[in-house]
């Protein structure tokens, strides 16, 4: 190799061994892993040195024990000193850590009540959230990391937490339960409790679930040709059982028909789905359930589905007459899920009520395949306040000719059937009882075959846990945000600020400069 091309090619490996560091060390600030890319910009990095230092290993030679290198030496040993010493100050800083908030509303700062929390915590909890690496789930990813921390640096190391990716690790996953991605779930001990969302009054209000593990006990009635809880497959409730059991619910089977008695332990009774009418027993005694403080989930389909044929719906009349509650008989046509989806049965809900069961769902869509009406009539049951939970968009009515639904040619027929907003779903409370009750026009969108689309089973958990007077175990105290605006300066401080920082500033500096190189200058 002539002299001109070992000198190009020390050169250009000396820039490629540079530039590999500064990516290697890119790659690392970012994405925090020891990949192969990491690995191969390294591997550059060291082939370019030894280059670089084979082909000219003289010059390398002299520079080490020349008198350049002794006087380096000397710089050298003060810059190890000095790493030395913040060495040491970050040890001691990380054993003994301390926080300010400074934020004027504490927004970095646990309400008094997590902290209590906290401290009678009587085992450890470890925190589970899955999150995958998509990036829609980046930024709440971190938001929850933020918030561990929190709870991390208070609990006295009674709090810990992992990230666990449910693509890459499926079967943990499964273990928890797990069916969206971006869920958590808190472990105490043998007991799990999910969360929804990584907030403070989630996470607080599943420790407290964690302390007291007091079971509720739901039961779905069966012996009407209800979809079943216990077999395989898309037409059951496997899924929704399986989370219920997670967040510490015992689910069960109820025959009214063949006990004619309701348990004393049953929390919440839920009607999933009937294929046959119900009895007049069987209301009676579920109309004495819901009087003494009971409550009831109840999902009926359109009776064009069903097997009631032209016999009367008692559970139906019973609603109506008794809570003001009235299941339509129609079937609700959508013309949205028609040109999306082609299925004009299938029922997008478009708005939801302030809510508890739906405070959390905004911007979630949910869909109820083969829906009927649900409305509300404020002239009967005025000892319950009611809500209309779910409408449709405008774009919608509810089709009153089960003839026309069979061959298809169902249109909207002014002053004859319901036009959109199409109501999906109801709720009432008692206001001198605790009785709670829900209502859906649909039970399709809680089985396993749509049990994960968008926000289906959120809904139906949300439900049952309203039903069960678990929506809320413990109130934060709310910390008052301060508005914050930006004040635009004048033109006379603008002007200040510009002197000062691109003039006043720079100009010392260049003036101490030159100021040291003409004494060093004189001092020979």
């Amino acid at each position: 190799m002539t002299p001109e091309w070992r000198l190009i090619t020390r050169r250009g490996s000396i820039v490629i061994a540079l530039i590999s560091l500064a990516v290697a060390a890119g790659l690392y600030i970012v994405q925090h892993q020891w990949n192969l890319y990491l690995q191969i910009s390294l591997g550059l990095f060291i082939t370019g040195i030894a280059v670089f230092i084979a082909l000219d290993p003289g010059s390398i030679r002299k520079a080490i024990t020349g008198r350049q290198a002794r006087y380096g030496s000397n710089a050298f040993i003060l810059t190890i000193a000095f790493l030395g010493i913040l060495v040491v100050i970050n040890y001691l800083a990380y054993k003994n850590t301390k926080r300010w908030d400074l934020t004027a509303d504490q927004s970095n700062t646990l309400a008094k009540e997590t902290l209590d929390v906290l401290e009678g915590l009587p085992d450890t909890v470890v925190a589970k959230a899955f999150y995958s690496s998509d990036a829609t789930l980046a930024s709440s990813k971190e938001s929850a990391k933020i918030l561990f921390d929190q709870y991390v640096y208070d609990s006295g190391g009674k709090f810990q937490y992992e990230f666990i990716d449910p693509v890459k690790d499926p079967v943990a996953a499964q273990e928890a339960g797990i069916s969206k991605d971006g869920s958590i779930v808190l472990y105490m001990g043998n007991v799990m409790q999910p969360i929804t969302s990584a907030s403070e009054t989630e996470l607080t209000g599943a420790m407290v679930k964690l302390m007291n593990p007091g079971s509720h006990v739901l039961y779905f009635l069966t012996g009407h040709g209800e979809y079943p809880i216990e077999a395989s497959g898309d037409q059951t409730f496997t899924q929704l059982k399986t989370v219920l059991e997670s967040k510490n619910y015992t689910v069960k089977s109820l025959n009214l028909l063949a006990t004619q008695q309701i348990p004393e332990d049953a929390s919440v009774i839920v009607i999933a789905g009937p294929k046959k009418p119900l009895d007049d027993s069987e209301i009676s005694l579920l109309d004495s359930y819901l009087k003494n403080d009971g409550s009831m989930v109840i999902m009926e389909e359109p009776t064009i589905v069903t097997e009631f044929g032209d016999d009367p719906d008692p559970l139906a009349d019973y609603l109506a007459q008794t809570y003001g509650i009235v299941l339509g008989n129609d079937m609700v046509v959508d013309v949205q899920a028609a040109q999306s989806l082609q299925q004009p049965f299938i029922a997008i809900a478009n708005q939801y009520a302030q809510h508890a069961i739906t405070q959390k769902m905004s911007g979630m869509a949910s869909f109820f395949p083969t829906a009927r009406s649900v409305s509300i009539d404020e002239n009967i049951g005025t000892d319950y306040s009611k809500t209309q939970l779910i409408s449709t968009a405008d774009q919608s009515w509810a089709e009153v000719d089960m003839a026309s639904v069979k061959d298809g040619s169902m249109k909207p027929d002014q002053g004859v059937d319901t036009f959109g907003p199409v109501p999906l779903a109801a709720v009432a409370e008692g206001t001198n009882s605790s009785t709670r009750l829900v209502v859906f026009g649909d039970a399709d969108f809680a089985l396993n075959a749509n049990y994960s689309v968008y926000g289906n089973g959120d809904m139906i958990v949300n439900s049952i846990d309203w039903a069960a007077k678990e929506e809320s175990l413990i109130n934060l105290t709310p910390k008052n945000t301060v508005d914050r605006y930006l004040v635009q300066p004048n033109a006379y401080s603008m002007g200040l600020i510009f002197l000062g920082s691109l003039v006043v500033l720079p100009g010392l500096i260049l003036i101490a400069g030159i100021g040291s190189w003409v004494i060093r200058r004189r001092q020979g």
